[in-house]
């Protein structure tokens, strides 16, 4: 393990992707670089582990569990490649009566589905967003990587005209706003949408403004071969951040794991370091965090104005993640014997999925979160990758899976509710799927408060700062105290597995020190 240096040119607070993009690009252009991570691990969220006690050689994305946002003119100024798999198929849609939707790189497949278990008219206008959302995938990608704009000079920009006030509605908007321009006839279409790209990670509801902006931004898939859809990494998430963290010791940085910082140092305003937990301290002039914004308002006074912007935006996080080890694969009753394996794909299990009242079922639960009470239904996204990546399976051939649920209450008193409501969730499973409780060895479950404790996350939100706000809204990357930036994925452009943060973060540092 590193030794703690003394000083460094730069100081970055965390591990996780970004923290460790902006080192290899400081690294590159010649600062001296230190890496300070809480944890014992480095990576953030962005890790593969061995969760499970009765399974120990099994792995598992236990954070972050797809690679779909990061762009690829990133890697290509990193000159890094991440292994990725495609997922074929990478949607499906069970029912616990025979419809169903699994959707995958054959679009007229996708489309014959769509018409024969829905209606002609939700193939229409599937084909109509998407086509929409791949003109502004092109159109906005290029801003991902610069200073942030407001949204309407992003849009007069980078946008083509005919998309300009659809591109600002969007963003400002929610995400049942959007969908409902397309005129789906089905409402389990609707909610399908809504929930995987809409409302993932967040602290709101279908209706509430900005979840457009979430929306779009899940829609920015733009890796080779990804065709706008998101893919595995081969051999977890922690194949993301190990790739980083080699490149950049290569480059000189120094990465020192169980080193939590708990003050940024000032002088006379301006930044003199930082002091980690036990005491010690490392002299810098340029301090980067890469913590979650709140976090580093508890290392160091930051400028009024900013401090009351973060905290009419904090938010608890909303998901639970149940982290399982199974015996086997399960099986769909909705599915027919010569279907193709569903398994890598995102899996939505949704409530009102055997009747007409998604969307209604989708705001009751948001009404239940909102009141304090954990939902009898919420809304899961269920994934098994080790189909598609069996480098994670142990010896004996168990299989990693998660079940990604969305959206519970942080405040539940998790302690006692936990047990029951993951059996509750697995009840749910066996509805689609008999039996699939019974394949469950060993579990890992992450509550919000749980998603806090294990990865360091205020509040257990995974994308930092709400989706829902954007653009200039979110964290900026100079903080207003001289020396004092972030680069998280509390910043622009949004919170995922990005790196953007970490890219442009560095960009301004190295500007400002007269190295661009």
């Amino acid at each position: 393990m590193s030794q703690l240096p003394p000083r460094a040119d730069v100081v970055i607070i965390g591990s996780g992707h970004n923290g460790l993009v902006s080192a290899i690009l400081l690294a590159r252009a010649g600062l001296s670089v230190a890496v300070l991570e809480a944890a014992d691990m480095i990576g953030g969220a962005t890790r593969t582990e061995h969760p499970f006690a009765k399974v120990p050689e099994l792995g598992q994305s236990t954070g972050s569990y797809l690679l779909g946002l990061m762009p690829p003119e990133l890697l290509r100024t990193l000159d890094l490649q991440i292994p990725v798999l495609r997922r074929d198929p990478h949607y499906f849609l069970p029912t616990p009566h025979g419809r169903y939707l699994l959707f995958g790189r054959d679009r007229a497949a996708s489309r014959e589905q769509l018409t024969r278990f829905f209606s002609a008219a939700d193939a229409a206008a599937d084909d109509a967003m998407q086509a929409e959302l791949a003109a502004l995938r092109e159109d906005v990608g290029p801003a991902w990587l610069a200073e942030p704009l407001p949204v309407a000079e992003t849009a007069e920009r980078y946008v083509r005209p005919a998309l300009r006030q659809v591109f600002i509605d969007l963003v400002r908007g929610s995400v049942a706003d959007y969908l409902a321009r397309f005129e789906f006839r089905s409402e389990l279409l609707v909610a399908m949408y809504a929930v995987t790209d809409g409302l993932s990670g967040l602290t709101a509801g279908p209706d509430d403004p900005g979840t457009g902006n979430n929306f779009l931004a899940h829609n920015m898939c733009r890796l080779p071969g990804s065709d706008g859809t998101w893919m595995i990494a081969a051999g977890g998430m922690g194949t993301v951040s190990r790739t980083f963290a080699d490149a950049a010791r290569a480059a000189g940085a120094v990465i020192v794991a169980g080193a939590p910082v708990d003050a940024v140092l000032l002088d006379g305003g301006a930044v003199s370091g930082v002091r980690t937990a036990d005491g010690r301290e490392v002299a810098a002039t340029v301090v980067l965090a890469a913590c979650d914004p709140y976090r580093l308002m508890s290392l160091v006074d930051l400028p009024a104005d900013l401090v009351d912007r973060l905290a009419a935006h904090r938010r608890t996080g909303t998901t639970l993640k149940v982290n399982m080890a199974l015996s086997d694969l399960p099986r769909f009753t909705c599915l027919p014997d010569d279907a193709p394996s569903p398994f890598g794909s995102t899996i939505h299990l949704l409530p009102g999925s055997d009747s007409g009242d998604a969307m209604a079922r989708l705001r009751a639960m948001w009404a239940d979160v909102r009141a304090g009470r954990v939902p009898d239904e919420p809304t899961i996204e269920w994934y098994l990758h080790t189909t598609v990546d069996p480098s994670l399976r142990d010896p004996a051939g168990h299989h990693s899976s998660a079940l990604f649920v969305q959206s519970v209450p942080y405040d539940a008193d998790w302690d006692a509710l936990l047990p029951s409501y993951v059996d509750r969730l697995l009840a749910i499973c066996d509805r689609y799927a008999p039996g699939s409780s019974d394949l469950v060895v060993d579990t890992f479950p992450l509550t919000p408060k749980g998603i806090e404790a294990h990865f360091g996350i205020t509040g257990g939100h995974i994308h930092h700062l709400d989706n829902t706000i954007s653009f200039t809204d979110r964290m900026p990357y100079a903080t207003g105290v001289p020396g004092l930036y972030a680069g998280s994925a509390g910043c622009h452009p949004a919170g995922s597995v990005i790196g953007a943060a970490g890219h442009n973060a560095a960009r301004r540092i190295l500007a400002d020190l007269g190295r661009a």
